[in-house]
């Protein structure tokens, strides 16, 4: 079994009051370079061929995901879901309606709730877009061993957990 690391501060706060932030090794700064990255590459692919935005894609595939799973899902529950903002969430699904890629209708339990879908031709695009996704997924993990893959699987499960429950409780302490 491997030694945990240090609760101590990363290596990226600073030493004392008045040090600048050490980006280069600050894990939530790193993080969100990598995923800005991925992000932005993947984004070419559907962007240039579907006219489609990084938060629409977002949406059409957790959306694609719960039409194969036979889950209906609000709005609400996609920006749940992706962890993106509810604003974010609605521009998205109104130019996704607009292109007429999504489609709403009122839940059947709940008629305050609008359930989306994806239409005929939503789930065409979205059925074009999955393969070069994971396919540029697949190319970006080749570089890892398997070991390391499993590894980053659990690391990333751990961290994602982590950051969820420190999102509700995580309280800073008052600065110097």
């Amino acid at each position: 079994m491997s030694e945990k690391a240090p609760r101590s501060p990363s290596p990226a706060a600073p030493a004392r009051p008045g040090d600048p932030l050490q980006l280069d090794l600050f894990v939530p700064y790193r993080l969100s370079v990598l995923s800005n990255l991925i992000s932005h590459t993947v984004a070419t692919i559907y962007g240039e061929r579907f006219g489609l935005a990084i938060p629409e894609w977002r949406v059409m595939a957790v959306l694609g995901l719960a039409q194969h799973q036979g889950t209906p899902m609000c709005a609400n529950a996609v920006a749940q879901r992706t962890e993106m903002d509810k604003v974010q969430v609605s521009r998205a699904v109104s130019r996704l309606l607009a292109m007429g890629l999504l489609g709403r209708t009122v839940d059947k339990a709940d008629r305050r709730k609008a359930n989306l879908t994806l239409t005929a031709a939503g789930t065409t695009v979205y059925q074009q877009i999955v393969p070069l996704a994971l396919q540029y997924e697949g190319e970006l993990l080749d570089t890892l061993e398997t070991d390391e893959l499993m590894m980053l699987e659990r690391l990333l499960d751990k961290l994602t957990k982590t950051a969820r429950g420190l999102s509700a409780s995580f309280r800073p302490a008052e600065a110097p």
